[in-house]
């Protein structure tokens, strides 16, 4: 190789290493712009909140999660993005038992958007010692809210706290997933042997499910009887109603 070819060899190798480091450069302050929008001369011009919850239970809404953020002096509303800990937000938010997770990002347009997933309580707890609480989906438990669910089933009588994570979680589910259940039963009352009674909306009677497994083949059961029994003899002909045992359902009639 002449010397002409090796001095124009070097010259390209060097643009072509000097062209890559312009865009490194340019990547590095394109992510930086992207995740701190105008931090440098911008203030929040709007909060976006938007609440899930597994199904149309939960506590919170837009209102309460401002409420929270207000309270530890750290709601962005106008306050410059540059000063606003998205971290900080998710934090505090997810500090409350009643959410499940949070996240918090700021916008190129100067927006800040909170996504919350809160706990859905799925049954009220309300025993014989006095206890008062909420099972959620996932089997955690809820303090008491002042914000009561309407259509919730709330469970007294004898009830661990065990037992309402490990068995009101798996019973407040099924109920839930049938849109019959969640209108028809009101009340569970859990006896002194774990075994469970059921008290409907509907219908002048109790049900004894027994201990609460073959759940759904019960409450399958006992719908089917409802609709070619009940509907025709009358819903409080009986005062009480087994479906404990398969294949079998025993009544007592109101005296």
């Amino acid at each position: 190789m002449s010397i002409g070819e090796a001095v124009k060899a070097y010259w390209k190798k060097a643009l072509l290493i000097l062209a890559d480091t312009v865009l490194a450069v340019y990547l590095v302050l394109a992510m930086t712009s992207f995740n701190n929008p105008k931090e440098t001369v911008s203030v929040c011009s709007k909060v976006d909140i938007d609440i899930e919850s597994d199904g149309d239970g939960g506590f919170l809404n837009a209102d309460d999660v401002k409420q929270m953020l207000e309270q530890q002096h750290i709601y962005p509303l106008a306050q410059p993005l540059r000063c606003i800990s998205s971290r900080k937000i998710e934090e505090t938010l997810e500090s409350s038992p009643y959410v499940n997770q949070a996240e918090c990002y700021k916008t190129q347009e100067g927006d800040l958007c909170i996504s919350l997933r809160q706990h859905t309580p799925v049954v009220r707890v309300m025993d014989v010692q006095g206890n008062d609480y909420y099972v959620d989906s996932e089997g955690g438990l809820l303090p008491n809210s002042t914000r009561y669910t309407c259509d919730l089933v709330v469970a007294t009588g004898i009830i661990t706290r065990k037992y309402a994570q490990e068995t009101l979680t798996k019973v407040g589910n099924t109920l839930r997933a049938d849109k019959f259940w969640q209108q028809q039963v009101e009340q569970l009352n859990v006896l002194g042997d774990g075994t469970l009674e059921l008290v409907p909306r509907v219908g002048d009677h109790i049900v004894y499910l027994g201990q609460p497994t073959n759940l759904e083949r019960k409450l399958e059961r006992l719908k089917k009887f409802y609709k070619y029994g009940l509907n025709k003899t009358g819903w409080n002909k009986y005062s009480r109603i087994s479906v404990e045992y398969d294949n079998q359902i025993i009544c007592k009639k109101r005296i």
